[in-house]
């Protein structure tokens, strides 16, 4: 259990880290299907929870810990998760339409049919994510990292990328109708 100096809890645990179930974060309740709409979790510490199916549309995640965590089919529109560690998450049909993802670590996270569109993906790092049939449509992935990344079926329409921008072998992003920025 982790306490502020205050003797306020940020982190309760009610089951180990790789068999969570429901948690306290915040004075937020973590579980599948919450409804976490608008929740500052700056900075939390979420690695392995379960968020199945969880709306956190409009979420603060800025720089949390999500690594490993399940967000299968979750909503994250036009959520915070600028810096956040998404380190081998599964996002698979998570909506992250209009989300800030800008500088997140999504090496090895699973984005199966996930909708990434007008999503910012600045610099992010997408090294072996799973991106097959999700929709980059117009997502802006100036900077980012797609080293090793599965992109077969992906939707690159209108997205924006630059010379910085990092594409796995063999992929031809300017036929896929990537527009690339000075």
């Amino acid at each position: 259990m982790q306490r502020r100096s205050t003797g306020e809890v940020l982190w309760q645990p009610y089951g180990s880290a790789r068999s969570v179930v429901v948690v306290e974060v915040n004075g937020y309740t973590i579980e599948p299907g919450a409804n976490l709409t608008g929740a500052d979790l700056q900075r939390a510490n979420l690695e392995g929870a379960n968020l199945e199916g969880a709306n956190l549309g409009q979420a603060n995640l800025g720089q949390a810990n999500l690594a490993e965590a399940n967000l299968l089919m979750a909503d994250l529109t036009g959520a915070n998760l600028f810096g956040a560690n998404l380190y081998w998450a599964n996002l698979k049909g998570a909506n992250l339409e209009s989300a800030n993802l800008g500088g997140a670590n999504l090496e090895g996270a699973d984005l199966y049919r996930a909708n990434l569109y007008g999503a910012d993906l600045y610099r992010a790092n997408l090294r072996e994510a799973n991106l097959y049939w999700a929709n980059l449509t117009v997502a802006f992935l100036v900077g980012a990292n797609l080293e090793g990344a599965n992109l077969g079926g992906v939707f690159l329409y209108r997205a924006k990328a630059n010379q910085d921008t990092t594409w796995p072998e063999g992929c031809d992003p300017v036929a896929a109708g990537v527009i690339f920025e000075d």
